[in-house]
């Protein structure tokens, strides 16, 4: 008799923990939403030399809304003149189609730039902000688009225009 009051509890018992299982199964981990990306840059020529190394990363919400940092190190010369670009961005992405993609980054540069001149030097030091607001079109995990810096100022920039095109790239 006490076999019959077994049988159905443990199968009851094991029903219930392979729901369970499935459950636990079907949450991804932190690790598993979050893709990296960035840039990496090297151009030389005569008396001229540039680097720039961008590592990022993005945190998806869910298939609609990602978030993430962003580093950035530059160093450009171009014969006496030397910049030194170092800074960090964060960025909001929208997918509202699967091809579609706007975006707003927030971009913080430090910027040191050194110039060896007949009777001296000339140095300036700068903090440079930008604000993007962009759109592009996604095919896989790349991304082509427009940004457009809404805190633009000609006379204090590192940028020469306010409208910039890019490819972003998150694995």
């Amino acid at each position: 008799m006490k076999i019959f009051h077994f049988v159905p509890v443990l199968a009851l018992c094991l029903f219930l923990s392979n729901q369970s299982l499935k459950a636990q199964s079907i949450q991804p981990g932190f690790w598993d939403k979050v893709q990296y990306g960035g840039g990496l840059g090297l151009s030389f020529g005569n008396n001229y030399f540039f680097f720039n190394v961008a590592p990022s990363a993005i945190y998806n919400f869910n298939e609609y809304f990602a978030f993430g940092p962003g580093l950035s190190y530059s160093y450009i010369k171009n014969g006496d003149f030397k910049t030194s670009i170092t800074g960090g961005s964060v960025i909001a992405l929208f997918n509202p189609l699967s091809q579609i993609q706007l975006s707003a980054e927030l971009e913080e540069l430090y910027v040191s730039q050194k110039q060896e001149l007949d009777g001296g030097n000339r140095n300036r030091d700068f903090w440079n902000t930008a604000l993007f607001l962009g759109a592009g079109y996604r095919s896989g995990p790349m991304t082509f688009g427009v940004r457009y810096n809404v805190l633009f100022d000609d006379t204090n920039s590192i940028y020469t225009s306010a409208i910039q095109p890019f490819v972003r790239v998150y694995f």
